[in-house]
């Protein structure tokens, strides 16, 4: 490092190109003995570092002797752009009127273009403070400056932020514009920080023009970005916790931002970050229906903002505070009328979020009986239903069903329900993830439910069925996006079954697996974040519930939807041309019993128990009358179709007694099994039998199966490999896979039936162009799903229901495997015979011997869909 100005001088854009390096070059300059001069600029550049990578009270420390040390200089510029450095450092230490006062004498003391660069740094300051006109005035007059001074690197920042504050008002297309224009600057130069900020902001473009898919890619790039340069990435977190709550994924948002705030404390950061991050923690905490931690990260949230002198921040954090608050039930006259105070300053501030605090007050008021005032904040959040992003407008449409359903108006409500749903619908259908689509109905949870409410008391059985299938299933009405041929996404897949395969066989022979299980946590991270950056199709809502065809398809078939509402189960029972209402009992009553059978189920599948049989029985009875109730004596005699809610997906519906002996199928909606009836076969007719390893029955009825069926293709050891099973699998009009089944409740689409290379997940399935017609899964667990968003599913079942397959035989408990032999060849003998699965499964399940164990194992299987 020589001494001369120019080559000291290019520390300072190097600790944003290269930090590390520049860090070393600046303790090179200090070394040297240098002038006052050079050793502010090196001490500059070690507080830059230690501001953005380390200690904030150490960055202080060498900003303020980078300061004296200009000054001793007696270089007026030198001095400015030092003090604004020390500006923002003071700012982010919550010292705000010291770092407000640093840039004033910066102002001051600077000239042409060294005064532009502070200009943009205090407009960066007035954009972490919420003031954003501010920010704006500042940036209008540092753009010209550095642009007539051809200064790339620092027009190109101007740029950024300007357009990061555009977002912060809601202004999308000028945003884009302006990150158009510094993208085009930044691939001139060498600023990798910059430019890996650069993408970050893209992100945030693509979310607040709604478009998740892509700012989950693209925050994505920017965290690899900045990995490569070692840099913090503590806004990128708030950032990502932003799309992870707005995609339904409140709890992971939670998860990320509280390991940044241990982080940040760790290293002693930024108070102005870990406040953001305890509101992006506050909000998240909401979202997942934790209020009680929403309430304590909101609070000290509220506390380090006002201390900040960040009103901007300090309003929208005491947005979340009164939310979270009302979430745990309280209500009061001065909680509507701080409500109202926020709306009011988010407003003024340009606030997106101005429609959702008046919609707050509107509810509060409306909870304490005081209608004309409720009328007042909702008239206002209703406006927003006209433009904006999706969520913006469902907002406003919310309002607008809590005004009619206010003023009486049954028709007004359930016009702004079904045009708020479908807002949500095309916003949905922008997401290529099955996950991501499901989690996204809980944002439409309450208008369902309002609309089913004014359904019930006005339009009937039969208008109560159309607006429960309204939003139920809705991930079935249309097939994901297919992952396209990604040799990355690809690779991992393999990657993670050869890992997930190792740690399988260690844990067999007892060695500890902590380094296997941590790289196949880290290869499902990467496969799950692949996935989730593809986008959905053009907007469309898929087939439209019709209950007039739903009652001419069914023939003499019941179909039994089970509604809830308030709590309550309502039974909808569906056939001879009408719909009719019973009423059931308590949602809670029966999901406790469900879990009851569930564990008598698993004690069942051992010899021994017999004596937990009768409990079992007795439990199916009160399920019955808690399920059923009045509706047992209208099924008739033919075939009986169950829709039950997501929460009652694990009931053995064949245990009921008054179901035992029927030909019985499950579907997780009605327009589902009206899609599984529609569904044609393949051409050609092809079976597949599938043997995976480890079963205690060695998969014995596969042989059997293969010879009933001659020229099936059978896949048995080193044959049944993942990729050649899926290459199998497609397009086959019957499979039959025999095969260990894990359920992950935590990750539901790592699910899987283990194959003689490892797991056989459900993000695999989904590569298939079209599933088999049928597919028989005998393991333990496979219809065991889990219930996200609004009423949705998630898990093997459900991920081949779109994707061509119109019936599925799985069990929702774990199974005897030597009693699941003969219940799968009286099965197959039934379809061979040309019984559909529901019909041959009744049979299959009269012929079993009858004791417990193999009772158990009938129970335990059901078929899905129509085929």
């Amino acid at each position: 490092m020589t001494a001369g100005n120019a080559s000291v001088l290019e520390l300072l854009p190097m600790v944003f190109a290269a930090p590390n390096e520049a860090l070393a070059g600046a303790r090179r300059v200090l070394d040297a003995d240098p002038s006052p001069l050079h050793a502010s600029v090196a001490h500059q550049v070690m507080g830059i570092w230690h501001r953005d990578f380390g200690d904030l009270r150490v960055a202080l420390s060498h900003l303020r002797r980078a300061r004296d040390l200009a000054a001793r200089a007696e270089s007026a510029d030198r001095e400015a752009d030092v003090l604004a450095t020390l500006g923002v450092a003071l700012v982010h230490a919550g010292r705000t009127r010291r770092g407000l006062t640093a840039f004033e004498r910066g102002v001051a003391r600077g000239t042409g273009h060294t005064r532009a660069r502070v200009l943009f740094r205090r407009a960066y300051v007035w954009w972490v403070l919420g003031r954003h006109r501010e920010a704006l005035e500042d940036v209008r007059r540092a753009i010209p400056v550095l642009r007539q001074a051809d200064d790339v690197i620092w027009t190109a920042r101007a740029l950024t932020l300007r357009a990061t504050v555009h977002l912060a008002l809601g202004a999308v297309d000028r945003a884009d514009a302006d990150f158009t224009a510094a993208e085009r600057l930044w691939e001139t130069t060498g600023q990798e920080h910059d430019k890996a900020d650069a993408v970050e902001s893209r992100g945030l473009a693509a979310f607040r023009s709604g478009d998740i898919p892509a700012a989950l890619r693209l925050l994505d790039e920017a965290e690899e970005r900045y990995g490569k340069l070692g840099t913090p990435t503590f806004m990128l977190c708030i950032r990502r916790c932003e799309v992870l709550m707005a995609a339904g994924l409140a709890p992971e948002a939670l998860a990320e931002a509280d390991a940044a705030i241990a982080e940040l404390d760790g290293i002693g950061g930024q108070s102005t970050r870990k406040a953001e991050l305890l509101l992006a923690a506050a909000r998240a905490a909401r979202s997942a229906g934790d209020p009680h931690t929403a309430i304590d990260r909101a609070a000290v949230a509220v506390r380090l903002f006002a201390g900040q002198h960040r009103t901007w921040w300090e309003t929208h954090a005491r947005l979340v505070l009164i939310e979270a608050r009302v979430a745990t039930g309280r209500r009061s006259g001065r909680m509507v009328t701080d409500a109202a105070r926020v709306a009011e300053r988010l407003a003024a501030f340009g606030s997106p979020a101005a429609p959702e605090a008046s919609l707050l007050a509107g509810r509060i008021a409306l909870a304490l009986g005081r209608p004309e005032v409720a009328e007042r904040h909702l008239a206002v959040a209703a406006r927003s239903r006209r433009a904006g992003p999706p969520l913006a407008r469902m907002t406003g449409w919310a309002a607008q069903a809590l005004r009619a359903r206010a003023a009486g108006s049954g028709p007004g409500l359930l016009q702004a329900c079904r045009r708020g749903l479908d807002v949500l619908d095309d916003h949905r259908m922008t997401l290529g993830a099955s996950e991501l689509r499901a989690r996204a109905t809980a944002q439409g949870a309450e208008l369902a439910a309002l609309a089913q409410q004014a359904a019930l008391a006005r339009g009937g059985p039969r208008r109560l069925l159309e607006w429960s299938e309204r939003w139920r299933a809705t991930v079935l009405a249309a097939p994901p996006t297919r992952p396209p041929a990604d040799p990355a996404l690809l690779g991992r897949l393999t990657a993670f079954r050869e890992i997930a395969a190792r740690a399988e066989a260690a844990r067999t022979e007892g060695r500890p697996v902590p380094v296997l299980e941590r790289e196949q946590r880290r290869l499902e991270r990467d496969i799950r974040s692949r996935t989730l950056h593809l986008r959905g199709a053009a907007p469309g809502y898929g087939d439209r519930f019709d209950p007039g065809r739903l009652l001419d398809r069914l023939g003499d078939t019941r179909l039994v939807e089970l509604a809830v509402l308030d709590g309550r189960v309502h039974v909808l029972l569906c056939g001879q041309g009408r719909v009719r209402r019973f009423e059931g009992g308590a949602l809670a009553e029966a999901v406790a019993e469900a879990e009851h059978v569930q564990a008598g189920l698993r004690r069942l599948a051992h010899p021994g128990a017999q004596a937990r049989l009768p409990v079992v029985e007795a439990a199916g009875r009160r399920l019955e009358e808690l399920l059923l109730a009045g509706a047992v004596r209208h099924l008739g005699p033919g075939p009986v179709v169950v829709v039950p809610p997501g929460a009652l997906h694990r009931v053995p519906w064949a245990l009921l007694p008054s179901l035992r002996e029927r030909v019985l199928s499950v579907s997780p909606s009605a327009g589902s099994w009206l899609r599984a009836r529609d569904t044609e076969p393949p051409p050609g007719g092809r079976h597949v039998l599938v043997r995976g390893p480890g079963l205690a029955t060695g998969g014995a009825e596969v042989p059997e199966l293969a010879d009933r069926y001659g020229n099936a293709t059978v896949l048995e050891g080193d044959d049944a490999q993942v990729p050649r099973v899926l290459g199998e699998l497609d397009g086959a009009a019957l499979a039959h896979l025999a095969a260990h089944g894990t359920f992950r409740a935590d990750s539901p689409l790592f699910s899987s039936l283990r194959m003689a290379d490892g797991p056989l997940i459900v993000h695999d399935f989904e590569r298939l162009g079209r599933s088999p017609y049928r597919i028989i899964l005998s393991s333990c667990d496979t219809a065991r799903l889990a219930s996200v968003g609004a009423d949705e599913l998630l898990g093997l079942v459900t991920a081949l229901l779109p994707l061509g397959t119109a019936g599925v035989v799985a069990s929702s408990a774990p199974v005897n495997d030597a009693a699941v032999v003969p219940l799968m060849l009286a099965l197959h003998k039934g379809l061979d015979s040309g019984l559909c699965l529901a019909e041959a499964l009744r049979d299959a399940r009269a012929a079993l011997p009858g004791d417990a164990v193999h009772q158990a194992t009938g129970w335990a299987f059901a078929a899905f869909g129509a085929a």
